[in-house]
């Protein structure tokens, strides 16, 4: 009787350090925040330029943000339809990401943006290209913008 009793507490303790076992491993695989929409493959040359050279000037509370783009014919060829800027603030807490939000969409030919900005504080901005069907380029680097 003894020994089917250990027999018994073994295979209890094995099941459940299996259950264990399995609940780490799908935990593990869970990651956290929204993943983006698949991308169709692209051919080379059928992508926009992502917009270059950002700079910002603040002036008595007037943020404007200018930037360039120039097509390139052998890696991105399409033409933008419009540019999206984008703005973050600083996380609510220490070592959280920022999120960037659409403030604006600016059509072509202009690639200046201009917005009130009367709260002190540091703000990020970046700019992303937008062609014909949605096909978006990579982000322009990020400007940061402090506001005494």
């Amino acid at each position: 009787m003894r020994l089917c009793q250990g027999r018994i507490k073994w295979a209890t303790t094995g099941v459940i350090t299996g259950v264990c076992l399995c609940l780490v491993m799908m935990a593990a695989g869970i990651g956290c925040g929204k993943k983006a929409p698949p991308r169709a493959p692209q051919k080379p040359g059928q992508s926009v330029a992502s917009p270059g050279d950002p700079t910002a000037t603040l002036d008595n509370g007037q943020l404007t943000l200018t930037w360039s783009h120039e097509t390139d014919p052998d890696d991105a060829a399409l033409p933008p339809k419009y540019f999206d800027v984008s703005m973050a603030v600083p996380a609510a807490c220490e070592g959280c990401p920022f999120v960037f939000e659409s403030v604006a969409r600016v059509p072509v030919p202009d690639m200046v943006f201009q917005m009130p900005v009367p709260e002190p504080g540091v703000r990020y901005f970046r700019v992303q290209a937008v062609g014909d069907h949605d096909v978006r380029s990579q982000y322009s680097r990020t400007v940061v913008v402090e506001v005494p």
